[in-house]
């Protein structure tokens, strides 16, 4: 009997291997077919072949839902009505599916986020609302943060808080934390590529072939960040006027003692007030202080200073500054310290400290060219003082074009303003024929003042 039994168990198990292999040779060809298809963007003729392997063999291939995904986008483009809205259903219930069988494959944040962006930009065809919509976004978001980190659903996500804001179904004050959330996340992801880039532009500065690898590196990274660099103008624009001094000082007052022992609504409310140029009233200083004295950080000895700065106390505010660069340990973040420092000197024109801060912000964040344009600027404002006759006051252009070039040299969001101010500089400097009339060809010009720079004339 123990035999019989053996031998029918054998039976089955060879049938039942029989019946899996051909179940995979036949997905095995059907995914061939259809990976063909779209390879040649024959997406109507790859659906059925396609439909089969992912009913029959959903755990075959990942390809079922790359391809899957190319091949139901087709047809939310092209379709209308009815067959629209049943198209992108199935591609949501298609990215579930991936999650379900390749879940390290389909990490939660990002593709949530395609999810909830496919039905917002077809937010008419399914009837979706405003609170359904950002509820989407807010789930996914809180579930997790980590891999949302697309540019243009970051942008939406926030967008529809400020829409429920104004149709009067959020509170400012979520509306404040949330925009502050929001620029925490692209800063987040700005300093993550941006590191990236810097050990590519190091390479450049010091003279190294970039090889095939770093050169696609960097045009990726700088695609990123000049993607993050708009969506954090459009943030900037959504909230708009909807954060100003009349808003901001009448909540953090009311809300103050119930949040005094509370670091980051601290620190987020100091620097709503230092944003938005609210930093005269003296609800800046109880925030700025209690802040400082609950958690002594990078951030709340900047506020510091910015308060001495409002103070006219200059000197104190440079040793809050100072002390500020001394407490912050991250590069990128102390390299934006120094970017601070710098603009808030130089628009006190005190140029030639201003440059040292820009320089050291440089130096530690090379990819960001806007120190480049900072310096530039103060050059190009200071062509008159600077030089003892008007050829060499004029030839200070020339340095100030080249500072405004490096900002274009190194980061891909500035090229359009590099090349403008640039372009700008050198049409305020001598011209080819004053360089003949004086015979200054390929002289050397040393530029006095707080600049102490020295500048070569163009051969002719």
């Amino acid at each position: 009997m123990k035999t019989k039994i053996t031998l029918l168990l054998a039976f089955l198990f060879i049938g039942l291997n029989i019946s899996f292999a051909q179940q995979d040779e036949e997905c095995m060809t059907k995914l061939s077919i259809f990976h063909e298809y779209v390879k040649a963007k024959n997406y109507d003729a790859a659906y059925q072949p396609w439909m089969d392997v992912r009913t029959k063999c959903p755990e075959f291939n990942n390809a079922i839902y790359v391809d899957g995904e190319k091949i139901l986008k087709d047809r939310v483009e092209k379709f209308t009505g009815a067959e629209k809205v049943a198209a992108i259903k199935d591609l949501v219930k298609m990215w579930g599916e991936r999650a379900q069988y390749f879940p390290d494959k389909t990490p939660k944040g990002e593709y949530g986020a395609q999810a909830c962006q496919l039905m917002y930009d077809n937010k008419g065809a399914m009837n979706a609302s405003i609170d359904e919509l950002y509820a989407c976004f807010d789930s996914v978001y809180k579930e997790d943060k980590a891999t949302f980190t697309n540019p243009q659903s970051l942008y939406t996500y926030f967008s529809l808080m400020v829409d429920l804001f104004d149709a009067g179904k959020k509170p400012a004050e979520e509306l404040f934390d949330k925009y502050d959330d929001i620029v925490e996340k692209v800063e987040e992801e700005v300093k993550n590529y941006s590191e990236s880039l810097n050990e590519i532009i190091v390479k450049e500065e010091e003279g190294t072939e970039l090889s095939r690898k770093d050169t696609q590196y960097k045009a990726y990274f700088e695609s990123y960040l000049t993607n993050y660099d708009l969506i954090a103008s459009g943030i900037d624009e959504k909230m708009g006027s909807r954060a100003n001094c009349e808003i901001l000082i009448p909540l953090y007052q009311k809300n103050f003692e119930s949040n005094k022992e509370n670091a980051v609504w601290l620190q987020r409310a100091a620097g709503k007030m230092v944003e938005k140029d609210c930093t005269g009233d003296p609800l800046f200083f109880k925030l700025v202080n209690a802040y400082h004295e609950l958690s002594p950080t990078a951030k709340s000895a900047y506020y510091l200073g910015v308060l001495k700065d409002k103070q006219g106390k200059s000197n104190e505010a440079i040793s809050f500054y100072e002390e500020a660069i001394k407490l912050e340990t991250d590069n990128y973040k102390k390299a934006d310290l120094n970017n601070r420092i710098g603009l808030k000197l130089k628009a006190k024109s005190n140029y030639g400290r201003a440059r040292g801060f820009f320089r050291e912000s440089l130096r530690l964040n090379p990819s960001n060219g806007r120190p480049y344009l900072s310096i530039a600027a103060m050059y190009a404002a200071s062509a008159n003082s600077c030089g003892d006759t008007n050829f060499n006051k004029r030839a200070v252009y020339w340095l100030a074009a080249e500072e405004a070039r490096k900002a274009g040299r190194v980061d891909a969001t500035q090229q359009g303003n590099a090349n403008q101010s640039a372009a700008s500089y050198l049409s305020k400097a001598p011209t080819k024929a004053e360089i003949f009339s004086g015979g200054m060809a390929g002289k050397t010009i040393n530029i006095g003042c707080w600049i102490g720079a020295s500048i070569t004339v163009p051969n002719l």
